[in-house]
């Protein structure tokens, strides 16, 4: 948060400094575009590293970062759940990028333009970071801190940055993400739950550069032509701050902290209790009411997502099949008593479409995280004890 104000708070001045430098260059002073790579951090949102391009001019030295956002702003939470999240460009001075950097390894390439487009693409960075251009919407994949430089770039040099082919044709949004997010267990999961089928297509080339650390190396091999020959787009690489090639991403979570390990365990307390509720002829309604409001709160958090929220790939998302609100109506169950008359109808229904699920998912066009079928598991257990005891007399 620290860092976030004094962006804020120096973005301004920084802007008009680069304003006056840009305005009154000295003679002679040649314009230098440098693309600049930080590897990945220690947070959630850090761990695809970060981009930032560097202008100077003389004595004019500005970092232009498109990273800037307040989580501390009016109502960010549901701005952020909407898909209305907005982040800001700033013309950041080197010290204070610098420190930015955290320790991280801090690379710049140095781009192989003429005077004419480095100064396109100075004056175009200038532009967004005036106050009234300055905030943007932020899309997850298509328009974020590493897409907004690249962009600015190849609306500088046009049809005359040619990329290398890097995509596999078969390497997906998800395969990028789970990788980066290899660590971080808990975060994947929730991706995984909340972004759909869309992230599970191959990638392009130029599409993998939502990543910063992709980007990087896309520039790396990509040349621009020149008087019909074939230059490098780099012309320089340096590393400025060194640090370890893995950024400062947390050591890998612990098997019994995963998602995986604390669903197998809930899934042993759900079995245990069910078979306990079978052998007294009486299902728990606390057991019952706790674990179908939960699911169903999680599957009315999807339906918003995916029918509502802004957000890139929440649509479609093939997780509603198992994860819906429908079972916030075997949670009322208990409590009322028209529907513990049709007990046995809301659970079976629960349990048909957790088994169609299971079973059509291989063929589905959307990779499951494999904790999601522990999470299925546990309800159908539950929904199967229910089920499978028609003279039981209930709760």
């Amino acid at each position: 948060m620290k860092r976030l104000w004094r962006h804020i708070l120096l973005a301004t001045c920084a802007t008009l400094c680069a304003l006056v430098a840009a305005a009154q260059p000295a003679a002679g002073d040649t314009v230098r575009v440098r693309l600049v790579t930080f590897y990945p951090g220690s947070e959630v949102f850090e761990v695809y590293g970060h981009t930032e391009l560097r202008v100077t001019q003389g004595r004019a030295d500005y970092y232009f970062n498109y990273g800037v956002f307040d989580f501390a702003s009016p109502g960010f939470t549901w701005r952020f759940v909407l898909g209305h999240t907005d982040y800001m460009c700033v013309a950041i001075p080197p010290k204070l990028a610098m420190m930015d950097s955290e320790g991280r390894r801090m690379v710049e390439q140095e781009l192989n333009l003429t005077q004419e487009q480095a100064i396109a693409v100075r004056d175009m960075l200038i532009e967004n970071a005036q106050p009234e251009n300055m905030v943007y919407r932020y899309q997850y994949f298509s328009d974020n801190c590493s897409t907004r430089p690249r962009d600015i770039v190849e609306r500088a040099l046009g049809d005359s940055l040619r990329y290398a082919e890097l995509a596999d044709g078969h390497t997906t949004f998800r395969d990028i993400v789970s990788h980066y997010c290899a660590h971080y267990p808990w975060s994947l999961l929730g991706i995984d739950l909340a972004l759909g089928s869309a992230l599970d297509r191959p990638v392009t080339s130029r599409e993998r550069m939502f990543v910063p650390m992709l980007l990087m190396e896309a520039m790396d091999s990509a040349v621009i032509v020149r008087d019909g020959k074939e230059v490098p787009a780099v012309r320089l690489r340096e590393r400025l701050i060194d640090g370890s090639e893995q950024g400062l991403v947390l050591p890998a979570t612990p098997w019994w902290r995963t998602p995986m390990a604390v669903a197998l365990a809930l899934l042993l307390v759900v079995a245990a209790l069910s078979v306990r509720d079978l052998h007294r002829k009486r299902m728990s309604r606390a057991l019952d009411t706790t674990l179908y409001t939960f699911y169903g709160l999680l599957g009315c958090l999807l339906l918003f997502l995916a029918t509502i929220s802004t957000h890139e790939g929440t649509w479609p998302n093939y997780n509603l099949l198992w994860l819906h609100p429908l079972y916030l109506l075997a949670a009322v169950t208990p409590w009322a008593a028209p529907l513990r008359r049709h007990r046995r109808l809301v659970h079976g229904t629960l349990l048909a479409l957790l088994i169609a699920t299971a079973l059509l998912w291989p063929w589905l066009p959307q990779v499951a995280n494999p904790t999601f079928f522990v999470m299925m598991a546990i309800v159908a257990i539950r929904s199967a004890a229910h089920f499978c005891t028609p003279k039981m007399a209930g709760y």
